[in-house]
């Protein structure tokens, strides 16, 4: 209904002594690249609060909008980056901190079953396998 603009991470990973101080002295931010978009595809579009289109639109060309990127990012135009990331939407998996690809490994989602895995990546030509 337009509630929602856009769908961002604040991926902010820290290295595990870095969390592991007070609460109010311990850097902000958890990893979210590689749990975003599983997480939204299987908590807004599987329940089908949004559609697919719509949900990478809110990810992508829409984040890049609220964010006053230059109109050539978050798209597959001509002439845009491509960076792109491919996902098999059936691929069923648990998000594990102790496998995540990041430095980090606070995340509020282990242990949460959920479906969409990327494979690869293509970003700024070249193929990243996962």
């Amino acid at each position: 209904d337009g509630t929602i603009d856009c769908i961002v991470t604040d991926h902010a990973p820290h290295a595990n002594y870095e969390k592991e101080v007070e609460f109010d002295a311990a850097p902000f931010g958890i990893l979210g690249l590689e749990t975003s978009f599983p997480l939204v595809y299987t908590t807004l579009v599987k329940p089908g609060i949004l559609s697919l289109s719509d949900a990478i639109a809110k990810m992508t060309v829409k984040a890049a909008e609220v964010l006053n990127l230059p109109d050539n990012i978050g798209t597959l135009k001509t002439g845009a980056p491509a960076d792109v990331a491919v996902f098999d939407l059936e691929k069923m998996w648990t998000i594990d901190r102790d496998a995540v690809q990041s430095k980090s490994q606070n995340t509020p989602f282990h242990g949460w079953e959920v479906q969409g895995k990327a494979e690869f990546t293509i970003v700024a030509g070249r193929v990243i396998r996962l």
